[in-house]
């Protein structure tokens, strides 16, 4: 049987892949996180539920950002949900998370990520999911997790293409993005999945190599992106 970890384990873990590290985001991080988010608004929020009323803009209020990231450590503390920040060569560049998780008969959590758009194609997020499920099925078992896009979402569906996530089906009006009740397409692996495949998935993403982009990587058939 699986052993469940409960949150007294240590939960500050810097992750690493081969291009990416992945470590929680802190207050020193506001600018590099800011200017991203800002640049990146349009092509990010699009995928996004909207801003609660009143609820202050962590891209424009420092103390916002710092109340984001209290939550995120919080969140560590319990072990409902584990918040990264994307890094690569000691650059800010997206966000990937594991969120809602539910010990129990269940042993699941919903993945959520998203990139700079002028790191996005570069192969990043893929290494980074990889790195993430290693930490999710490894480190603190987990017998699922899932990602849920907005069908139309190409940029971050060829994320779950490339590394061949089995797809589930659509889930109707599933979340509520920018205000409105949208369908999305259901991606999943399990543990049983990742031993399987880990071995390729790893040679493929994490391996250090000489050539250009990757080929031959697994071919397929978030949350959102966020």
């Amino acid at each position: 049987m699986r052993r469940e970890r409960g949150p007294s384990v240590e939960r500050t873990s810097t992750l690493f892949g081969h291009r990416v590290m992945l470590r929680p985001i802190v207050l020193s991080d506001f600018a590099p996180w800011r200017e991203v988010r800002q640049r990146c608004g349009e092509w990010l929020t699009m995928w996004e539920p909207r801003r609660l009323p009143h609820q202050a803009d962590a891209t424009q209020d420092r103390d916002a950002f710092a109340l984001r990231c209290s939550a995120r450590q919080r969140e560590r503390q319990l072990g409902t949900g584990f918040g990264f920040g994307i890094f690569t060569e000691g650059q800010f560049c997206g966000e990937i998370n594991l969120s809602s998780i539910q010990r129990g008969p269940f042993q699941s959590a919903y993945v959520g990520y998203w990139i700079d758009q002028e790191r996005a194609g570069q192969g990043l997020m893929p290494e980074a999911l990889v790195v993430l499920a290693r930490f999710a099925f490894d480190d603190i078992h987990l017998h699922r997790v899932q990602v849920s896009i907005i069908p139309r979402n190409t940029a971050s569906r060829r994320v779950v293409d490339k590394l061949g996530l089995r797809q589930e089906g659509i889930a109707e009006k599933y979340l509520e993005i920018n205000g409105v009740w949208e369908d999305h397409i259901r991606y999943a692996l399990t543990a049983e999945e990742w031993e399987e495949r880990r071995h390729d998935l790893e040679a493929a993403w994490l391996t250090p190599r000489t050539e250009g982009p990757r080929s031959g990587q697994p071919t397929g058939s978030a949350d959102w992106i966020r």
